[in-house]
């Protein structure tokens, strides 16, 4: 049996926190979400601490840290100022879009025009939705709390309306194999769900 590492948390630096924990948590679903500020600028961005809280309402949290001079990314600005939200699952035929949106632009620039990224009207919230999308859950925030050192902005986002592409769905479900979403592992690493199998 292989030998034990363990590791005092207190001992490392914030940058080392970080990378032991984003290759620790693994794999974790992105959020790839839209916003519109109160200016009417959309906003496009990528968070992979996110996943499920409850069913009854459908309730999913979304995690987004600082920038460094401690004032809120554009996502989570807007959300507070807004409520609203559009949450995408990415699947790995748009990685290289997604990460594209990952980029810092100025709040009055939109990731859906830096990137190419069409964009269509949502059913109920202000926020669009891309035009291609897989999967897409329309949200309203009930739920901001600031959490940790930092300090991150923690969301918890009801979904009101979802959005599935319908050549993923079968049987009434979505089928993980067709949607090939992706996961985050750490550094630049992702995984996805093109191959699921079953523990009974």
């Amino acid at each position: 049996m292989p030998d034990t590492i363990t590791i005092d948390v207190n001992q490392l630096d914030r940058r080392d926190r970080y990378h032991l924990m984003i290759s620790s948590v693994i794999p974790r679903p992105i959020a790839w979400t839209s916003t519109i500020s109160r200016a009417g600028i959309t906003n496009l961005a990528p968070f992979s601490f996110f996943g499920g809280v409850s069913t009854d309402p459908p309730i999913v949290m979304l995690s987004i840290g600082r920038r460094r001079d401690g004032s809120h990314k554009d996502t989570a600005r807007n959300l507070l100022d807004t409520a609203e939200a559009v949450v995408h699952i990415c699947p790995a035929l748009d990685g290289p879009s997604m990460v594209a949106t990952s980029a810092d632009l100025s709040p009055t620039e939109s990731e859906f025009d830096s990137a190419g990224l069409p964009s269509i009207a949502s059913s109920i919230v202000a926020p669009p939705r891309l035009e291609r999308f897989a999967i897409a859950m329309e949200t309203r925030r009930i739920m901001h709390s600031e959490v940790g050192n930092g300090p991150v902005d923690l969301f918890l986002l009801e979904a009101i309306c979802f959005h599935l592409r319908s050549d993923l769905v079968v049987d009434g479900l979505v089928d993980a194999s067709r949607l090939a979403a992706l996961g985050r592992l750490g550094g630049s690493l992702y995984c996805d769900t093109a191959r699921p199998f079953s523990i009974e």
